[in-house]
Order: C-alpha cells, then sequence, then structure tokens
C-alpha cells in the first residue's frame, strides 16, 4: 500500500481526479471510502488501500445476468445513493452487460456480453440475479436462445468472481417455493461449487457495493460464512441489533397489527417476525436513505427471513421464530394473559382427594417423628441407668 494513512491521501492527484469523477470533494470522497472499509471489517490502514484502488485501479468488468426475478434487485441499485448508481456503473466499476439498464437489445447486447467476456478474460465480475430452472433442460427461461443454465455456465467459465445477488439467485427464493414446477434453483447449485452469495428480497445496494469494491482493493472477494455469504453483512442476527429488543427482553409484545403494544413499538416476535433466526445488517444499514426506521421492523412490519435460507418463502409468515440466542423471559407477564375458565368438580374433588393424601401423609410423617423421639430418650436414659450401676 502506497500510504498508509487516508489522511495523506487528501492532497494526492489521483484523489482529486477521482472525487471530481466521482462529483464528491475530496473529504467526501475519502469518507466515502472509509465507510466501506468500515462497513467491511477491515482492519486500520485499509481505508487507504480502497481509496487508492478507486482513484487509480481499471474499473472490474462486470457483466450482470437476469433469469427468475421480478429485478427488484436491479431497483435497489437504483436507488443508492454513496454513490449514485451513474457514478456506480460509470466510475466505480464497468456494467458491461445489464438487459433492463442496457441501451443495446437483441444482437448488440449478446455482441457486448461477448466482447466483455473476450477483452477481460479471467478477470471480469459475473452477477446473477434471479433463480435458474432447471426442469426439462431448462427451457422454461432462455435469453438470445440459451437456457439460463448454459448462460451461467458459459459466464462463469472465465470468470473472475461469481456473485449471486438477491435471495432467488442464492438458493432459488420466490420461484423455489413449493411445489417448483420449473425446478428453481441458486447459482452454486447449477455451477456445482460455491460462489458468493448476497441475499435478501432486496439485498441492500451497499452490501454488494462493499463487496466489488474489496475485490477491486485485493484482488479477492471478502470472507463468506457456509452459505457464501459476506461475513461483514451476514455475521449477526438481525434480533441482536433491533431497536425493539429491549421490548422482546422485558416481555412486551405487539400480539395484533393496530395493537396498542403495535402502535408503541413493541417486539413483534408473537406477529411471526423471524429477526431471531435471520443473519443480515438490515438494522443497521437501513434501506433507501432516507433516515432512522427506513426498514421493515422499524415500519412495523416483521421480518420474514428473506436473508435466510430455509426461512424466507419456506415458513409461514406468522409461525413463532426460532429464537437462537434467548428466549423471552418466562418470568415477565405476557401482554394479554390467559384467563381461568374456574374448577370443575372433577378437577375440585381430585385436588381434594391429593390434598387429603398431603394431609394423612404429614400426619404419618409428625408421628413417626414423636415415635422416634420417645425411643431416643429411652435409650439416653437406659444408658445413663447403666453408667451409674457401674460407678456404684
Amino acid at each position: 500500500m502506497a500510504n498508509s494513512s487516508l489522511l495523506r491521501l487528501e492532497g494526492d492527484s489521483r484523489i482529486a481526479v477521482a472525487s471530481e469523477r466521482l462529483g464528491m470533494r475530496r473529504r467526501e470522497f475519502l469518507q466515502f471510502c472509509a465507510t466501506l472499509a468500515a462497513s467491511l471489517g477491515l482492519p486500520p490502514g485499509a481505508d487507504a488501500a480502497v481509496a487508492e484502488a478507486v482513484a487509480s485501479k481499471k474499473r472490474p468488468s462486470v457483466i450482470w445476468l437476469h433469469f427468475q426475478e421480478c429485478t427488484g434487485c436491479s431497483e435497489s441499485m437504483l436507488r443508492a445513493e454513496h454513490p449514485t448508481l451513474e457514478k456506480l456503473i460509470l466510475d466505480v466499476i464497468s456494467l458491461d452487460y445489464h438487459e433492463t439498464l442496457f441501451a443495446a437489445a437483441g444482437h448488440q447486447a449478446e455482441q457486448a456480453r461477448k466482447k466483455a467476456m473476450t477483452e477481460n478474460k479471467g478477470g471480469y465480475v459475473l452477477v446473477v440475479e434471479g433463480a435458474i430452472p432447471t426442469r426439462d433442460g431448462g427451457i422454461y427461461c432462455k435469453v438470445g436462445g440459451q437456457t439460463a443454465i448454459e448462460l451461467t455456465r458459459e459466464c462463469a467459465a472465465d470468470a473472475a468472481a461469481v456473485i449471486a445477488i438477491g435471495s432467488c439467485a442464492s438458493w432459488g427464493g420466490m420461484p423455489a417455493t413449493d411445489p417448483n414446477p420449473t425446478g428453481s434453483s441458486g447459482v452454486a447449485a447449477v455451477l456445482g461449487k460455491p460462489v458468493v452469495t448476497i441475499p435478501g428480497c432486496p439485498p441492500n445496494p451497499y452490501n454488494f457495493l462493499s463487496t466489488v469494491v474489496h475485490f477491486l482493493a485485493f484482488g479477492s472477494l471478502p470472507p463468506v460464512d457456509d452459505l457464501g455469504r459476506p461475513k461483514f453483512a451476514y455475521s449477526r442476527l438481525i434480533h441482536e441489533s433491533c431497536e425493539r429488543r429491549a421490548h422482546f427482553d422485558a416481555g412486551r409484545f405487539a400480539v395484533e397489527f393496530g395493537d396498542e403494544g403495535h402502535r408503541k413499538g413493541y417486539c413483534l416476535y408473537k406477529l411471526g417476525c423471524k429477526g431471531p433466526e435471520t443473519y443480515a445488517n438490515c438494522p443497521t444499514i437501513l434501506f433507501g436513505d432516507a433516515g432512522a426506521g427506513t426498514w421493515p421492523i422499524g415500519c412495523g412490519c416483521p421480518c420474514f427471513g428473506c436473508s435466510e435460507q430455509g426461512v424466507g418463502f419456506s415458513k409461514p409468515l406468522h409461525m413463532l421464530a426460532k429464537v437462537k440466542n434467548v428466549e423471552p423471559p418466562q418470568q415477565y407477564p405476557r401482554i394479554v394473559e390467559e384467563k381461568g375458565m374456574g374448577a370443575t368438580l372433577g378437577s375440585a374433588a381430585i385436588l381434594a382427594a391429593v390434598a387429603g393424601a398431603a394431609a394423612g401423609g404429614t400426619a404419618m410423617v409428625a408421628r413417626n417423628l414423636g415415635l422416634s423421639h420417645k425411643a431416643a430418650e429411652a435409650e439416653r436414659a437406659k444408658a445413663a441407668s447403666k453408667r451409674t450401676e457401674t460407678e456404684a
């Protein structure tokens, strides 16, 4: 790393050019790089490496494929503000193929994809959005005469990195829910090898941006968990950082939408919130750059676990989550306590019988204790008498 201090880069001519290109002041650009490094959990000094990489390295070529999806992941990218989408695709990365954002169409679009693959062989990043149908040879999704399976394998063959963005590309998501008529699957299953997954419906655009910048700065993708998710974004349960966690610990829950607890901001666990079993950074990074509270739970909607395989699109919305760390304390009363119906004749008789047996048992114990005491006294008196006779 040429510079170990981010502050020393402020006067660097490359930083001035890069900040002007991105439409930022130099300090804003350096703050942006520092934020990226912090969100990635990088050690001190790495922010300077990120700044130098963005300012001077060749922008990585990105080929973005679309399959079975709603384009929500791309829509999420459209709403990024730091930097904005046009700055991202023109100045941070080189988005060489994207069906939704492309001006080209048809044969021109396919020629652009093949040209980018040839010119950047072994160095481009492949991003896949959407699930891949595998049933009947994959005929349920074709682009340019090729099935999604064929396109994915062709583009992944010479890619430096493969990123599955969104829950659909990560493991099948919505298209793969039962009965899954098209045999929808995630990218890793189709390629037969691990890929970096950025799940979510949609995922936060900054999780994708940070992953690409890590690749740009260090030539490698960030560390991932056993599901391929970057640890900087998916290493903590939503429940751990949730703004309603204090209500959970205190036993305060909303039990119906619109009830008093819901209006007061109580915990949404009993409404089916899957935050206690879902790993993601939603509570800390939020969505849409619109200020505090701009994420589902902050808006009063339970998390449905879209970033967790086997939870989102699998569990019913109102099924209680499997709490992975701590359950609500049992000593606290519930928001709405169940009321008893009164004792029945049968239950009263059973209780009386139990109470009678207990009373009888207590009497027997007391009597036996009394007998034992008398026997002990008699033994002590007998021993004292023998000692007196011996002394005489």
